[in-house]
């Protein structure tokens, strides 16, 4: 309640302050993987105090999984006061912030309930999908760049040990002319991996099957590089209450792209996705792609040798 009064009592001037999408898009950073923004940073911008944001999450704890809301270990907070002048002061902070995934943004508007909160959620959302647009529409270069270093610092004979060609991966991604149906993905090819993932996603026709025992909020964020009109659907080991929460706030940020989450009936050990009339193999979940090294590859045989086993 104290926010809620706080907010209320914000003038009218304080309401009609707005932020252009470059000084949002300056806010967020890559941590872990994933594109979040600090505590601190969306207090500022819902003019309150980060103290009384934080405490407003811990009343509602139970709509913030760790895949909405993460706390920085002492290593990431110091790279980050290495890397960003602004936040110098937290050296003498007692306590590392919270990091807030685009979920975690979406579900914050709801839980302060103000209209500086909701008003500004969607700018800050709209930010997060700007800048995720940015990485797959100038995929040609990023990946032209992290190939040259991976040249630069692997072995002929690591490559060989891979027992596939990353760079004839690479390029027959990069000239769109045709998909790879089988190859390795190395450590730390997260934006490869998930680059890869969303061309292969998005070019579905008609629908896109995913049945992988381990999702979270980033398993439906690869899935919206489908295209307009794409059915999706998750099968997974149980939908409990955190993959709920998640669908739910997937659904409201995408109203019209619902994706259906539902339980499998036999327990999969391995990964499968089906785009369309084709079967793919995943070593990894999405949620841990190109953490470790893994491999894919385009089946070739009928998808209801999986689907009638749901």
């Amino acid at each position: 309640m104290a926010v809620n009064n706080q907010l209320k009592h914000k003038t009218t001037r304080s309401l009609e302050l707005s932020y252009s999408s470059h000084e949002i898009e300056n806010r967020i950073f890559t941590i872990r993987g994933t594109q979040v923004m600090l505590d601190r940073d969306l207090a500022e911008l819902y003019q309150i105090k980060t103290i009384a944001l934080n405490q407003a999450v811990k009343r509602n704890a139970a709509r913030f999984p760790e895949s909405f809301r993460f706390q920085l270990t002492d290593s990431e907070t110091n790279e980050l006061i290495t890397n960003c002048d602004r936040f110098q002061s937290l050296k003498h902070s007692s306590s590392t912030p919270f990091a807030f995934t685009e979920q975690g943004v979406a579900m914050l508007s709801a839980v302060l309930r103000s209209e500086i909160a909701v008003r500004l959620s969607v700018q800050i959302i709209e930010a997060f999908v700007a800048m995720r647009r940015f990485i797959v529409a100038n995929a040609g270069i990023l990946q032209r760049l992290d190939s040259l270093e991976q040249f630069r610092l692997e072995t002929k004979r690591e490559i060989a040990s891979i027992g596939h060609d990353f760079e004839t991966i690479l390029s027959r991604l990069d000239d769109g002319s045709v998909k790879p149906i089988e190859g390795v993905f190395v450590e730390g090819k997260v934006l490869d991996a998930r680059i890869y993932l969303e061309k292969l996603i998005g070019s579905a026709q008609r629908e896109v099957i995913l049945i992988d025992g381990y999702v979270d909020a980033r398993t439906f964020d690869i899935l919206e590089a489908r295209q307009k009109g794409v059915k999706a659907t998750i099968y997974t080991e149980a939908v409990g209450r955190s993959l709920k929460a998640i669908s739910a706030a997937h659904d409201a940020q995408y109203p019209g792209r619902p994706i259906e989450v539902k339980a499998y009936n036999n327990r999969f050990h391995d990964r499968f996705l089906i785009i369309d009339d084709d079967l793919y193999h995943f070593g990894a979940s999405f949620n841990e792609l190109g953490k470790r090294l893994f491999a894919f590859d385009k089946m070739g045989l009928d998808k209801n040798i999986i689907l009638n086993q749901l």
